[in-house]
């Protein structure tokens, strides 16, 4: 199912990511959470920041950027997940940052239903728009700096 323009659904873009896309369609429509289990570092990678850092870094980001890439929210709101370029993980390296890439599974919701947990923070909208990972490591250190401000107001 593509929109007008024929590119893809974000259904069908996230789906790609699966080892069988018509399984995590089946999924999605089947289970009683509205997630599927999606396999990271094919078609992207997931930076996870605690929530705490990852709300300013999106405000941020969303400034230095015309279209920030998919974000998740987990359970409780408490960590957030950037979706950046394949390969992005395995060079990562920051503390408090967890990287999900090759080998990794990432808990996705239906991009257009309301899922159990896991939500869009930035849904995606099928052109495969991945976060720049440079300007989401300079949105952080921005958020961070910030964040320390405050704490020493």
């Amino acid at each position: 199912m593509s929109d007008d323009a024929g590119r893809p659904s974000a259904v069908e873009w996230l789906a790609a990511a699966a080892p069988d896309p018509g399984t995590c369609r089946w999924e999605w429509e089947r289970n009683p959470l509205g997630v599927t289990l999606l396999p990271a570092g094919r078609l992207w990678d997931v930076l996870i920041l605690s929530s705490e850092l990852g709300r300013p870094t999106l405000e941020i980001l969303s400034c230095c950027t015309e279209r920030v890439g998919p974000v998740l929210a987990d359970f409780g709101d408490c960590r957030m997940g950037f979706f950046v370029p394949p390969g992005t993980a395995a060079g990562w390296i920051a503390t408090g940052v967890r990287a999900a890439g090759t080998g990794s599974w990432v808990v996705v919701p239906h991009p257009a239903r309301a899922a159990s947990g896991v939500r869009w923070v930035v849904p995606p909208d099928g052109t495969g728009t991945l976060t720049d990972p440079v300007l989401l490591e300079l949105s952080m250190h921005e958020a961070a700096v910030t964040l320390a401000r405050e704490r020493d107001a």
